[in-house]
């Protein structure tokens, strides 16, 4: 599929690498397919870019990454939705929010995004009965995890949204 993007221009992604919502995004209620765009520079961050709206993209992370011991709860019917045959085959996701200050960065522990990477089916969560909450700040509860330099470089050449 070839279409056209704000940040990154004109891409061209194979069919295999489109990720279908199974349910939209929320507050994206009519973006069904996504695509994932690594950049070395902004690792172990994504993109999260939609196919259907060049100007739609998020940035995402493994939760693992800074919070080890993050559990997701889900019901028989979410997992249904993503047709999940192995749970090792599910990628967990959360997406970030950059501010315009740098270091007040944070991730949303309550609206997990699944990705099933054996059918690309796509699904974000929302753990009601959860003590995540949508903005846990990431230099505040895990301080050496982010090179505040490389986003601070990210945010000047306008890779990440004000």
């Amino acid at each position: 599929m070839r279409f056209t993007t704000r940040r990154f221009g004109e891409l061209d992604v194979p069919n295999d690498k489109l990720i279908k919502m199974a349910r939209p995004l929320l507050g994206f209620e009519k973006l069904e397919t996504f695509c994932m765009i690594e950049s070395e520079e902004m690792a172990p961050f994504l993109w999260l870019q939609s196919t259907e709206d060049p100007e739609v993209a998020f940035i995402i992370v493994n939760p693992r990454l800074f919070y080890p011991d993050y559990k997701i709860e889900v019901n028989r019917a979410e997992v249904a939705e993503l047709r999940i045959n192995d749970v090792h085959q599910v990628e967990t996701y959360v997406i970030v929010t950059i501010p315009t200050e740098s270091t007040r960065i944070s991730v949303n522990l309550q609206g997990p995004v699944l990705v099933n990477t054996e059918n690309n089916l796509g699904r974000q969560l929302v753990m009601v009965n959860s003590d995540y909450g949508i903005k846990h700040f990431i230099l505040d509860e895990v301080p050496d995890a982010i090179e505040t330099d490389r986003v601070k470089a990210a945010r000047e050449e306008e890779l990440i949204p004000v």
